[in-house]
């Protein structure tokens, strides 16, 4: 059952599916942003204990899919092996998000398929989402047309984190307006561990 499921049980919920990077790889990211930090503190930066990699955003979901979509993300966890991955480079959504990249180990469609998986537990159970390609990413900071991210993106460029495995996956609770400064605050809601790998498949 989900993770207080008991407290507003007829209140729908703003979710998302995530993977969530260790503290030490978000503090090596967060050390190598401080200087763009520094130097646009106008841009909206996001806050590093909130930086996660969205495999899909659920948007609000009704309760009574939540059950169901909790038992579904619990078998696509059960059927996908830990991943590798690590935070290489940046990007831009237009003048509107900058966010870090990632790079993934061995197979690279792996959180590509796993994104997929998510999205089509999603539908099976009532809930909507998006069908755009998928394209992994953190969000760092959104901003506005007056400011120009393809600087930051360029410094960024060639940043290079530390690797890590994904081992988890996370059902998260979007709190609009809850944060500091009235941002949102992510809460979890559900964890599934990740397949692990038998030897004797190999």
């Amino acid at each position: 059952m989900c993770a207080g499921a008991g407290e507003n049980a007829l209140v729908s919920r703003r979710l998302f599916v995530a993977l969530i990077p260790p503290r030490a790889v978000l503090d090596q990211l967060a050390e190598a942003i401080a200087p763009l930090r520094a130097d646009l503190p106008t841009v909206r930066w996001t806050r590093p204990e909130t930086w996660h990699l969205t495999l899909a955003f659920l948007g609000a979901v009704e309760p009574e899919a939540i059950e169901a979509l909790v038992d579904r993300l619990d078998r696509v966890a059960g059927r996908q092996d830990p991943i590798e991955l690590a935070v290489a480079g940046a990007g831009r959504f237009g003048d509107q998000v900058l966010w870090a990249g990632i790079s993934v180990s061995g197979d690279r469609e792996s959180v590509r398929r796993l994104a997929d998986s998510v999205r089509a537990a999603a539908r099976r159970s009532g809930v909507e989402v998006e069908s755009r390609p998928y394209r992994g990413h953190i969000t760092l900071a959104r901003g506005t047309s007056a400011i120009d991210l393809r600087p930051l993106v360029e410094r960024l460029r060639r940043f290079i984190g530390s690797p890590w495995t994904a081992a988890e996956l996370y059902l998260v609770e979007s709190q609009l307006g809850a944060g500091p400064g009235r941002t949102a605050r992510y809460e979890t809601r559900e964890r599934w561990p990740l397949r692990q790998r038998d030897l004797t498949d190999s």
